[in-house]
């Protein structure tokens, strides 16, 4: 264990921050890696360091740390109107011109858009939603909401309930009628013998029996990420949505799609679900949003879904929920020149060229003796350690495999993400091939040196 000063930023940081989501023994063992600034897709520490990060961010940070039209759009709104509300009838015309162009470029002909801080809150709000209207078409009993183990909605007490990760647990969640379903992820929980197509069957058919067991006269709505993020980069299997939302629109479900993670082009489209060739009821959207540049969420509501809302809050007069900051100008302001620079500035083109050099890279490091399964779609992707490649047998929790070697990646000035036995990679949009083989190059020091030690 390295011995940090009270007086050193890994002291000060230790000290008075309290941390979420960190592996605590590696801030014992190695310090918080507390960082001054960014250039393009690089991160500088305090030390003078700089690492590439190879995870945006949080997923988030796609047009880099230094972009000058972001920041630009970001000064220029701070100077004009620099804060508002969307509450009392009262919004900015910030906020008016990014709701239509959220619609615009949406999979909907027409719709609505409800402002939050994140995603976490952004599904939050859709749950109350759903509660609502249901409430006010006479269905008061339907409340249950589906979603799948592994997947992540966020971290409130109803995000985290729609979370299917044990961790929550420790919190007494979830709350009651929340459902997970089997995680679509072939490689893992396919049975053997079973096709692809056939594990696919499988899991329409479990959601069928699952409806049929429940009552469809209790269930408010069905939540999925085209692609799982926080679980670990988890694609569907091969037709997966073609099986499951036929179910669902059979039994009146709306079908939500979260692309908190997936939406404005991680997937080499602007929305997971275009990728996936479905259209749901509503979209949540964050990160890309607004590219990182301002913390901010939005439930994109569908024809139907913003109708019966409508409808639904006529009623009472309001909708009675928001957030002081809903529909910020500034944070407006930013998303859409964010949406400017995906769209039109070449990030999306960039993506899809550079995705099969992207994919490449982890098919070729997938050939590892203790790499299970790569998997991925478009700029996020994902490395499976095993101890076992035959069998896919995990390594030992205490092992802590991924965050070894998310640690080695550190220490060769990059940084990735651990999740569970995986190592997952969701680089900036902005990468070069030049980028791409240093991610590649670095990375594959980390693994041999992880794997070396664990041999």
């Amino acid at each position: 264990m390295r011995d940090f000063s009270p007086n050193s930023w890994e002291g000060r940081a230790d000290a008075h921050s309290f941390y979420g989501f960190t592996d605590l023994p590696t801030v014992h063992e190695r310090g918080t890696v507390v960082v001054t600034h960014g250039t393009g897709p690089y991160i500088h520490d305090v030390h003078g360091r700089s690492y590439l990060d190879a995870n945006s961010g949080l997923w988030n940070m796609v047009a880099g740390f230094d972009h000058p039209g972001l920041i630009a759009a970001a000064q220029e709104q701070y100077a004009r109107f620099p804060g508002y509300h969307s509450f009392f009838g009262r919004m900015s015309d910030q906020t008016v011109m990014l709701s239509e162009k959220l619609v615009e470029v949406s999979p909907f002909a027409s719709g609505k858009v409800f402002y939050t801080n994140s995603g976490s809150e952004a599904n939050d709000t859709m749950v109350k939603m759903l509660w609502f209207l249901w409430a006010s078409e006479g269905q008061p009993q339907r409340r249950k909401i589906l979603t799948r183990v592994n997947a992540y909605h966020g971290v409130t007490a109803v995000s985290a309930s729609m979370t299917g990760k044990p961790y929550n647990s420790v919190f007494g969640l979830p709350l009651p009628g929340f459902i997970h379903l089997t995680c679509p992820h072939y490689w893992r929980n396919g049975q053997a013998g079973e096709t692809e197509a056939q594990f696919t069957a499988r899991m329409a058919n479990e959601l069928e029996a699952t409806i049929i067991k429940e009552g469809p006269e209790t269930i408010a709505g069905f939540f999925a990420e085209p692609v799982m993020g926080a679980g670990g980069v988890i694609p569907p299997s091969e037709g997966y949505f073609q099986a499951v939302v036929p179910v669902l629109r059979k039994y009146g479900i709306p079908v939500i799609s979260d692309e908190v993670i997936t939406g404005f082009g991680r997937t080499g489209n602007t929305w997971g679900c275009e990728t996936y060739g479905f259209i749901p009821d509503a979209i949540i959207s964050s990160k890309n949003l607004t590219a990182g540049f301002f913390p901010m969420g939005a439930v994109i509501l569908g024809p139907d879904l913003a109708e019966r809302m409508q409808a639904a809050a006529e009623k009472i007069e309001e909708f009675p929920h928001g957030f002081t900051a809903s529909g910020h100008p500034v944070g407006c302001a930013i998303a859409l020149k964010a949406i400017d620079v995906v769209m039109n500035e070449g990030l999306a083109e960039n993506v899809t060229a550079l995705t099969p050099k992207f994919e490449g890279g982890l098919a070729r490091l997938a050939q590892k003796a203790n790499i299970g399964e790569w998997r991925g779609k478009g700029f996020m992707g994902a490395l499976e350690a095993v101890a076992d490649k035959a069998t896919k047998t995990p390594f030992a929790p205490e092992v802590s495999v991924s965050e070894r070697i998310a640690n080695a990646c550190t220490d060769q000035g990059l940084i990735c993400r651990p999740l569970g036995q995986s190592i997952v990679l969701a680089p900036p949009f902005i990468m070069t091939e030049a980028h791409l083989d240093e991610m590649f190059e670095k990375l594959e020091l980390a693994l041999d040196k992880v794997f070396a030690e664990l041999a």
